[in-house]
């Protein structure tokens, strides 16, 4: 039996001091150091085999919390776990309290392509920290060779052209790893989808769009801007969907983690997770049905529901408040709105009602103590922490 921790981590814009990443946002040495402190602590707190990291402008500055959280946990150690001198030290409880350094771990940056550089207009990448290292190099997904055409079908049912809508890079990448744990190889696919802000077309000729001049409030401008984010991100969506099912068709465990930018039940994460099978499709008239009680047989009501089932991703945090009988999980406050937008999901080869599972999460840990409007002592604005939740699946892995 082997356990394994894997955590979702988006740090808000990590980047070096004195570095604009967005127009007129940077940080100055001191606010730089307040945030790497606040990130190792976190970090520390984490103490987790795998990482996916969001919202990493540049690859040193990780390095440098990735080192500063070893240096940290090496004086912990070095605290409160006692040495073979000791005849108590083979407690598990040690073993528990115990920090395990990245020093020989693996980490994967995938810088964005949409980053030129330029102050103010950069553009964040992903990581992944891998205490078990990878297997093969980590891939990259957001140039896509083949641009995505999504056809609209006619609702009249003729062969007018209905239009589509055409996608030919990421906002930002898809990064995947394969990760070899105690023999068992996960595919970890780690992704930042487009986020719910409105994007605007700045005209020919214009400074800016004219969306965004909010003293001239553009009420259907503004609505079309969220929509064309809310297709970017669904499309985003499909194409992780994809690579997930070229992983699964080869009967490999997939994890997916990262910030969706939705919630479990909107569109874009449903897309990413498959469909749920119904209980029953022998209810169900058949696509080719020729009368009203042509209807699926059991035979194939049991092979539709095992075809669905085996490509369907499970929510980690649905499993937990099921397990748990917990009703508040969130990584977000905005607005006074608290949602879960940071997910971990997981193939059915981590579903212990499935006959063929290699493994089962114990637990799920979500670290949110400081997702507030600023009055927490710890965190005085959002801007030197993280505006989300850090999330962890605790997994076991049977034989």
């Amino acid at each position: 039996m082997t356990r394994f921790t894997i955590a979702s981590f988006n740090v808000k814009n990590l980047i070096g001091p004195d570095r604009e990443y967005y127009r007129f946002q940077s940080y100055t040495p001191e606010e730089y150091a307040w945030k790497a402190d606040w990130l190792a602590d976190q970090l520390l707190t984490l103490n987790a085999d795998i990482i996916g990291f969001q919202e990493i402008f540049e690859e040193e500055p990780l390095r440098e919390v990735i080192a500063e959280t070893d240096r940290r946990g090496a004086e912990a150690n070095a605290a409160s776990i006692p040495d073979p001198s000791k005849r108590y030290h083979r407690k598990a409880i040690f073993r528990k309290l115990a920090y395990e350094s990245y020093g020989s771990a693996a980490l994967a940056f995938a810088p964005n392509i949409n980053d030129s550089g330029e102050p103010g207009h950069r553009r964040p990448g992903l990581a992944i920290l891998s205490r078990f290292g990878f297997d093969g190099a980590p891939e990259v997904i957001q140039e896509l060779e083949q641009p995505l055409d999504i056809p609209m079908a006619s609702l009249g049912g003729d062969d007018e052209e209905a239009g589509y809508y055409t996608l030919r890079r990421l906002s930002r990448p898809i990064l995947k790893v394969r990760v070899p744990v105690s023999g068992q190889v996960i595919s970890v696919f780690n992704c930042h989808l487009k986020s719910k802000l409105g994007e605007y077309i700045t005209p020919q000729g214009a400074a800016y769009p004219p969306e965004t001049v909010l003293t001239a409030y553009d009420a259907a401008g503004r609505a079309l801007g969220s929509l064309r984010a809310a297709l970017r991100r669904m499309g985003e969506a499909w194409v992780l969907r994809r690579a997930v099912l070229d992983e699964l068709e080869q009967g490999r465990p997939v994890m997916v983690l990262g910030d969706f930018n939705d919630g479990e039940h909107a569109v874009s994460s449903e897309i990413i997770s498959g469909e749920v099978p119904f209980r029953n499709y022998a209810w169900m008239l058949r696509h080719d049905a020729r009368h009203g009680g042509d209807r699926y047989s059991e035979a194939e009501d049991a092979q539709i529901r095992e075809d669905i089932d085996r490509v369907r991703l499970r929510s980690a945090e649905k499993m937990f408040l099921r397990k748990s009988l917990r009703d508040v999980v969130y990584t977000t406050a905005f607005g006074g709105v608290h949602e879960s937008i940071d997910q971990i999901y997981m193939s059915r080869h981590f579903d212990p009602s499935w006959p063929g599972a290699i493994g089962e999460m114990q637990y799920y840990s979500v670290l949110n103590d400081h997702l507030t409007d600023g009055s927490h002592p710890e965190v005085p604005y959002n801007k030197l922490a993280s505006d989300h939740g850090q999330i962890m699946a605790h997994m076991v892995l049977h034989g």
